[in-house]
């Protein structure tokens, strides 16, 4: 079993919707900042678009937000397609 912990910004609120046979779908992107720095010495973020299935959905949707500074900690346990 893998586990992935992300943590990050989020870069915007997360987007709910529901499958025609009624499963819960939320989709967000989340930065995070890579611990080096580019050749110029400036940051540099990868985005990664995030898509969460059923129960986890609602609770992503009902709990994250994207204000000024909010981190976030997400864990999946599975495989990483």
């Amino acid at each position: 079993m893998n586990k992935v912990i992300l943590i990050g910004n989020l870069v915007k609120d997360p987007e709910l919707a529901t499958t025609n046979s009624g499963v819960s779908v939320c989709r967000f992107s989340l930065a995070v900042q890579r611990r080096f720095a580019t050749a110029d010495n400036g940051p540099q973020a990868d985005f990664l678009n995030i898509v969460v299935w059923r129960g986890l959905a609602e609770n992503c949707h009902k709990f994250l937000i994207s204000p000024q500074g909010f981190h976030g900690f997400f864990i999946k346990f599975g495989s990483i397609a």
